[in-house]
């Protein structure tokens, strides 16, 4: 007989991680916002998506985790 799947409470945590991640990443990157405003429109386009891109590093291990409960393979 088949067990019933029970949720895991590391989903709904992982997922407030993500967002505040992404809060602290916007706050971050936000707090340059002076310095990189006074580059020229075509330097400021590579910074933030290079910057927009930097974030999903983190995603890969803190998925991992949501999922199996290690951080690592």
């Amino acid at each position: 007989m088949i067990e019933p799947h029970h949720p895991s409470w590391r989903k709904p945590v992982g997922m407030f991680m993500i967002l505040g991640l992404i809060a602290l990443w916007a706050f971050l990157i936000g707090s340059f916002s002076e310095q990189i405003s006074v580059l020229p429109g075509w330097a400021q386009i590579p910074i933030y998506v290079v910057t927009g891109i930097i974030w999903i590093a983190p995603l890969k291990p803190l998925l991992q985790w949501m999922e199996t409960g290690r951080w690592r393979a």
